[in-house]
């Protein structure tokens, strides 16, 4: 099990990487091919790759930072992660393929001499991180012992946390010798290691993963965690399950793929084992999933979160007609906390969120100004996640699609895109 594992991220490459998260999203199971993955119709999709692109094509840099080293990873790991597309690259038919294989780079050294095996792992560390929903992967992985491919998240505060403390979800890892098993697990303060919560999922008639492609999925909310494989639910962890530790699972993570080879929990591949091995990604979606904290109920009161994670804030904590509201890192502050009142309003500080003029048009600023009962201060929250403006038809929409602090808000014409989703609560 994963619990068998001290760490997986390195302490050299990760946390250098780890000062920017993005954008939020969402997304629908499906269990068809990449050519039927427009017939699931996804609704509000806000982050996903469907590695669409040109044969031996890099992974899209916008989205995907490429690790690299032979570190071991803390887990006496064998293989070197290759840059660019030495080791993971498009196929041309929409797929993402990670391929592990012995290595004949003798320049190539690891914790242990010349490295035996080259492979691959990517991260979204500077593009993309999120706090609660549903992340979802289409995933082939490949056979034998000692390989061990994982789909997996990492706390956006690593740097600054340090692991556990960040926390870690293991959505999906495989370790070559059950060929038909796959672990969910959580790593955290006082439960990391071989400590880590998590549980198995065994196909049934003895199938094997690498045969086919599997959707491994978590559907995250600020009280529970619940793993799933092609939609079949069998691991749910709560606040509950940790005897008193720290919940963690309270800030954006990003996400991680990769290909490790050997290591303290799959062991050394064996003469069995054939090379090259490959990992075949057909997707990866995020969703702002109801499970996510939110419906369009009146009533809820929180930080109201936007794209990458960040809070919506009243600018220095004034309480000043005209105060500018935007985006900043969550703090917890009264200033970040909102409150959807039964009479449609949005309230913190004992005042209200307001279109400023009353405008309709695009790009006009909201601001904090005394409640009057005017259109202007008038909101529907929708159960997309739109902050919508009764006045303007228009949605909460965070300036240029940007996630940097303090960015301002202001309304624009609905489009379902990252900026204009919110979660409340």
């Amino acid at each position: 099990m994963a619990a068998h594992r001290a760490r997986r991220w390195t302490l050299g490459g990760l946390v250098s990487l780890v000062a920017a998260a993005l954008v939020t999203a969402v997304l629908i199971t499906t269990t068809g091919s990449g050519a039927n993955r427009a017939s699931a119709a996804p609704t509000a999709v806000t982050w996903s790759d469907d590695f669409d692109g040109s044969a031996g094509s890099a992974p899209d840099p916008a989205k995907w930072t490429i690790e690299t080293g032979g570190s071991g990873n803390g887990n006496h790991e064998l293989q070197y992660y290759t840059p660019g597309n030495r080791n993971a690259a498009l196929d041309g038919e929409g797929h993402l393929v990670i391929t592990a294989r012995k290595n004949t780079d003798s320049a190539l050294q690891c914790w242990n001499g010349t490295c035996q095996y080259s492979s691959a792992r990517l991260n979204t560390a500077r593009t993309f991180s999120q706090a609660y929903g549903h992340f979802e992967s289409r995933i082939k992985i490949p056979r034998g012992r000692g390989v061990w491919p994982a789909f997996w998240m990492l706390g956006n505060d690593l740097g600054s946390a340090g692991w556990p403390n960040s926390g870690e979800i293991d959505i999906m890892e495989n370790v070559g010798h059950e060929p038909g098993v796959v672990h969910g697990t959580i790593h955290g303060p006082g439960y990391s290691g071989s400590g880590g919560l998590g549980a198995a999922y065994t196909l049934p008639d003895g199938k094997a993963f690498a045969d086919d492609f599997h959707v491994f999925a978590v559907d995250w909310s600020p009280t529970a965690i619940t793993w799933s494989v092609d939609g079949h639910v069998y691991e749910t962890r709560t606040p509950a399950d940790l005897g008193g530790k720290k919940w963690v699972y309270d800030h954006p993570f990003f996400l991680i793929l990769n290909l490790a080879v050997g290591g303290d929990w799959p062991g050394s591949p064996d003469s069995a084992t054939s090379f090259p091995q490959t990992m075949t990604i057909d997707y990866v979606r995020v969703s702002t999933s109801d499970t996510g904290g939110s419906t369009g109920s009146t009533g809820k009161s929180g930080a109201m979160k936007g794209i990458g994670g960040m809070c919506v804030d009243v600018a220095g904590a004034s309480t000043t007609d005209g105060t500018p509201i935007q985006l900043h890192d969550c703090t917890g502050a009264d200033a970040q906390k909102w409150t959807l009142g039964s009479d449609g309003t949005v309230r913190a500080l004992g005042k209200c969120l307001d279109v400023r003029g009353g405008s309709t048009g695009d790009g006009t600023p909201v601001q904090l100004y005394t409640c009057n009962g005017s259109k202007a201060q008038q909101w529907t929250y929708t159960a997309a996640h739109d902050l919508t403006n009764v006045g303007a038809d228009k949605c909460l929409d965070a300036t240029g699609g940007s996630a940097a602090d303090g960015t301002r808000l202001q309304i624009w014409t609905c489009g379902g895109t990252a900026n204009q989703k919110w979660i409340v609560g």
